[in-house]
């Protein structure tokens, strides 16, 4: 009886894990032991950091909004609050851009939340 060879099967799992690790430093992307390895690894980071980045998003529009805020004597706690007392609904990343691009409607929704704060 011949002894059984894994061979299409084999070689086109591990070339389909090689072309993943393609432009990874010295032998990750070459041997196929370490380029997987580095592979799983590289997919858990992948899955990570896509979390990561919805986190690093709204921390930087938090910290765009607040420094908007306090040039108009509201701290980013009072500024949010006055909004939502006054029912004005609008998602942090679009205030944050309101405060980098145009800070006179940033200014006027300021002003109203601090109205509705008093």
């Amino acid at each position: 009886m011949p002894r059984v060879k894994g061979g299409t099967v084999t070689r086109r799992r591990r070339k389909r894990v090689l072309k993943l690790a393609k432009g990874y430093f010295g032998s990750k992307h070459t041997l196929f032991k370490v380029a997987k390895q580095q592979v799983m690894k590289s997919l858990m980071y992948a899955y990570r950091d896509r979390r990561q980045t919805k986190r690093d998003f709204r921390k930087l529009w938090i910290t765009r909004i607040n420094a908007a805020a306090r040039m108009n004597g509201l701290s980013y706690s009072r500024m949010m609050h006055g909004l939502k007392v006054a029912g004005i609904e609008i998602n942090r990343k679009m205030l944050a851009e309101l405060a980098v691009s145009d800070e006179k409607a940033f200014s006027e929704l300021a002003a109203k939340a601090k109205a509705s704060l008093q």
